[in-house]
């Protein structure tokens, strides 16, 4: 009860899907991240570390660039994977794998860096998007936290906030809070990580994030139309094809994939490029602001390395500015999420951390 009663104070500081007089649709459920909000801002410390000129290439694999068709395959697409839209991308390097555990901690190690969510929410910041007189919550509410899943029994789904939490201390390094670690989990995708988080760690190994264009130009694999990163055929059929919620969600997990939360990276068969979890597993930031409308935006004419909209628009939360997520995670099902889909769209708070967000990176060709 004192959870949900906390929900109702700070539904719009703690999750980006609709104001408090606005009770969450099955769609925006679908389509919208937990996000938190505004901390003591990175934006100084990341420009503090040192940039790396000449990132290395190791660990990953070269894109031939072309023309592909961007967008919704069937009638599952959502309103903003359409329309369906011809793109060319340059050609590019991209990590084979989600940025692990052991590859963050070098970052840590050699930076000092500070995650979003191991710094304390700002308050000043919080308050300027709040209604006005909105009291100052206790300062406990305000401690560093992140937001972890946990299993509920059967649900009203377009209500999200019962199975997602905000663990005080939860981040890269203890996933679940204080009590936890990341022990025996190197070779895991970091988890708990922000955007501002994912672009401190490109400018110091010389990379940087993806676009979405990138991102499913790669996970499309050069074949045409296919709703799969491994191609047409359906997640729960023949051999496991990535670490996704198998079962009812989010009551139930069969675990026919054996990981109930992250996964080893290349636990799965790479995609017809050699790209492992580009479906399941993590969800992975790209570099674009999101926007609602953007492919109906640039739908008429062939689109040569879209980077994005200027601005972000999401019309389940027009003042909440977000960045793309793609790929999908280890809590996506079939019959809810589906974000393991190649179109499937996600957008978050840039500076929003949770469970089963992650990234990886990629460098343009070297002339």
């Amino acid at each position: 009860m004192k959870f949900r009663i906390l929900f109702v104070v700070f539904i719009i500081t703690f999750f980006s899907c609709d104001f408090i007089s606005k009770k969450p649709s099955v769609s925006s459920a679908h389509n919208c991240m937990p996000s938190t909000f505004e901390t003591n801002g990175n934006l100084d410390i990341i420009n503090e570390i040192e940039y790396a000129i000449n990132g290395s290439n190791e660990g990953m694999i070269f894109v031939e660039g072309g023309e592909f068709e961007m967008g919704g395959d069937n009638n599952e697409a959502k309103q903003d994977e359409l329309p369906k839209h011809k793109v060319v991308v340059n050609s590019f390097w991209m990590d084979e794998t989600e940025v692990t555990n052991n590859q963050f901690k070098e970052f840590i190690k050699a930076t000092g860096y500070v995650t979003t969510a191991e710094k304390a929410i700002d308050w000043n910041e919080i308050k300027k998007i709040l209604p006005p007189n909105t009291p100052k919550p206790h300062d406990s509410l305000l401690s560093p936290a992140s937001l972890i899943f946990y299993q509920t029994d059967a649900v009203n789904m377009s209500d999200f906030t019962q199975w997602w939490r905000l663990e005080k201390n939860a981040n890269w390094k203890q996933p679940f809070g204080k009590d936890s670690n990341i022990e025996g989990k190197g070779n895991h995708p970091v988890i708990h990580i922000s955007w501002d988080d994912a672009m401190a760690y490109c400018k110091w190994a010389g990379k940087r994030l993806p676009t979405e264009a990138e991102f499913e130009y790669a996970s499309r694999g050069g074949l045409k139309n296919n709703l799969y990163s491994w191609g047409n055929e359906p997640i729960y059929k023949g051999d496991t094809k990535a670490n996704t919620w198998e079962g009812k969600f989010p009551s139930n997990n069969n675990l026919n994939d054996k990981y109930y939360y992250t996964a080893p990276v290349k636990s799965f068969k790479p995609n017809a490029y050699g790209f492992y979890d580009l479906g399941g597993n993590v969800w992975e930031w790209c570099s674009d602001w999101y926007h609602s409308d953007y492919y109906e935006m640039i739908s008429k004419s062939v689109v040569s390395n879209p980077r994005g909209p200027e601005t972000s628009y999401d019309r389940n939360e027009p003042y909440s500015p977000k960045k793309v997520m793609r790929g999908g995670s280890f809590l996506c099902n079939d019959s809810y999420c589906s974000g393991f889909r190649n179109s499937m769209r996600m957008k978050s708070t840039p500076d929003s951390s949770s469970l089963h967000a992650g990234f990886r990176t990629v460098m343009d060709e070297r002339v």
